[in-house]
């Protein structure tokens, strides 16, 4: 498969079932496989394993670090099944349909909607949460998945606003579409954001705000993963990103929303996938001591 460009990438948090849980997506999703499971020893969670996998040309990260955070639906994976690009798209987002239910919850029935021939929302077995759609072949293309922020409780409306404000924290960023709830879908109000999409560095993501009574919001269950290749890209993201002091760590740092973020040098990735067991061990250490990361610290820990 291509090497995608992509500079965001969606992290996953499991108490235990990373490498199963990444198995199981990449038996569902054509085109998809591991492509790296790195030990990490001595980090305050017992059998931690950092899993990269691809689906579908979209990369993912994932990480077994205890039973402390919880999937749920305030951010899922939006599936794009496109007639214009595969003829056989009707019956492709049947069976994974059919894969992702084994076990799981849905959320709203895989059916015709106003919107879409065919729709659905699933949360898996693992609690993740994807919608599954048949995209109409008249609009613009778009990737096959893409990560999808809800913006709900105190969030809600908030969605339009993080839009710009995500803009305007990229560099190479631009809107997409935009539909907004029209009268009469209460409690949604008229004017607010029933489907958006935009792109930051290469990756397209989706908001929507749902003034439901959800009983969740945004945590670090489910965070996006800033690849940068200088400290001065990393204090640049980090100074305009981070609003909740307390939640800085290793690297990690919650936006004015809620969101979670992980800023880190590229080169750490590299780190963690050709060093030695001592040299990750000592990235590692490195990284537990930190809030941002510092890079040329972080290559000191490597060197020994």
């Amino acid at each position: 498969m291509t090497k995608t460009n992509q500079n965001i990438v969606p992290h996953l948090w499991y108490d235990k079932e990373a490498k199963e849980a990444a198995e199981f997506y990449a038996s569902i999703f054509p085109a998809s496989r591991i492509t790296s499971v790195t030990p990490l020893d001595d980090t305050p969670s017992s059998d931690s394993h950092l899993v990269s996998f691809e689906l579908w040309g979209q990369k993912f990260l994932s990480i077994n670090a205890g039973p402390i955070f919880k999937f749920n639906p305030t951010v899922s994976f939006m599936v794009n099944f496109d007639p214009k690009r595969d003829k056989e798209a009707g019956e492709k987002i049947n069976k994974v349909w059919s894969k992702l239910s084994e076990g799981g919850t849905v959320l709203m029935p895989l059916d015709k909607y106003s919107f879409s021939d065919k729709y659905g929302w699933i949360q898996d077995k693992y609690g993740l949460s994807w919608q599954l759609i048949l995209t109409n072949p008249e609009g613009e293309e778009r990737p096959t998945i893409m990560p999808s922020l809800m913006f709900v409780g105190d969030q809600y409306n908030k969605a339009e606003e993080a839009i710009h404000y995500y803009l305007s924290v990229f560099n190479n960023a631009k809107k997409g579409s935009i539909t907004r709830y029209p009268q009469g879908m209460e409690p949604d109000k008229e004017g607010t954001i029933m489907f958006s999409d935009f792109i930051l560095e290469n990756q397209w993501l989706v908001a929507m705000d749902s003034a439901r009574n959800h009983p969740f919001s945004f945590n670090e269950a489910i965070s996006l993963t800033v690849y940068c290749d200088t400290q001065e890209e990393i204090d640049n993201y980090w100074n305009k990103l981070s609003a909740v002091p307390e939640s800085e760590q290793c690297g990690w740092l919650k936006d004015k929303y809620g969101m979670s973020w992980q800023i880190v040098p590229r080169e750490k990735e590299a780190m963690m996938s050709n060093g030695t067991p001592e040299q990750v061990a000592r990235v590692i250490q490195a990284t537990l001591k930190m809030k941002k990361l510092d890079l040329a610290e972080l290559r000191k820990a490597y060197k020994g």
